[in-house]
């Protein structure tokens, strides 16, 4: 039998750990003196330790790390535990890279003494007709679900304008952190029937304030801002849902610094 201190040596884990992990039924000691109250420890115990001590070191939490050793001897039960602990580890790391790839963008314009303001201009949209889906998708992130849908029902079969515009319509009355309702679309030559999901309409033309957004869509917050104040300051309304126009989308290019989004805003 060991003593608590010499457990802890052994185990390179704290008495104050090791008094926690009594306390939670994580790890018990093997006997508890009944007069003086002193914690031993079996020998064998310093394997269970060890597998805690890695479980953690995989991130796991100490309830999760209880049901583990519940179920250690079954190793299905805990293929399942370290699969799903994986794919939490590949979505951290998946949000780490694009909060670096955020900092990284952010130096860059820092780096080139980019400007924050944007030009904002009245124009009109002309009338199009154009493949259209409207769909309600989990989050904003979700746009290339619609995109998706639109060229798995019509991709090779429809005879893209010249040039070709390609927009997305947000039709919620405010941000919404789910089931987002939009409206993709792109203009095309010709007549065509609808599909199951694909409705091909003429979108009528809009006068619009407009500004155009040159890279990163991490700009997007700054340049709407800009418009939203310069239509308030030039006397005008908003007149219908804001779309965006994209010149250059992602399906052009993997280089976000080379995207081009024309954010629409109609007014009256």
């Amino acid at each position: 039998m060991l003593k608590i201190g010499d457990f802890s040596k052994l185990s390179r884990v704290s008495i104050r750990m090791l008094r926690h992990y009594d306390d939670i039924g994580l790890l018990k000691p093997a006997e508890i003196d009944t007069f003086t109250g002193y914690r031993y420890y079996q020998e064998e115990q310093l394997f269970t330790i060890g597998r805690i001590t890695a479980l953690k070191d995989m991130g796991f939490s100490l309830a999760d790390i209880i049901r583990i050793l519940e179920n250690y001897e079954d190793k299905e039960k805990i293929e399942a535990f370290l699969l799903e602990r994986q794919k939490e580890l590949k979505k951290q790391s998946e949000e780490t890279q694009y909060k670096l790839m955020l900092l990284e963008t952010a130096q860059k314009r820092l780096r080139r003494e980019q400007s924050m303001s944007y030009d904002v201009t009245v124009k009109t949209i002309p009338e199009r007709y154009a493949a259209t889906v409207r769909m309600i998708i989990p989050s904003y992130e979700d746009e290339q679900r619609a995109w998706s849908v639109l060229h798995s029902e019509c991709g090779g079969k429809v005879v893209p304008a010249d040039p070709c515009l390609a927009g997305a319509e947000f039709f919620d009355d405010e941000y919404k952190e789910e089931n987002v309702d939009v409206r993709i679309w792109m203009t095309v030559k010709g007549t065509y029937e609808n599909t199951e999901h694909v409705e091909f309409q003429t979108l009528p033309a809009v006068k619009v304030a407009s500004c155009i957004v040159n890279g990163s869509y991490t700009q997007l917050t700054d340049a709407t801002a800009t418009a939203m104040a310069w239509i308030r300051d030039n006397g005008y309304t908003m007149n219908g849902p804001m779309f965006c126009i994209y010149h250059v989308s992602p399906a052009q290019t993997s280089n976000p610094d080379e995207l081009v989004t024309e954010i629409c805003f109609p007014v009256a």
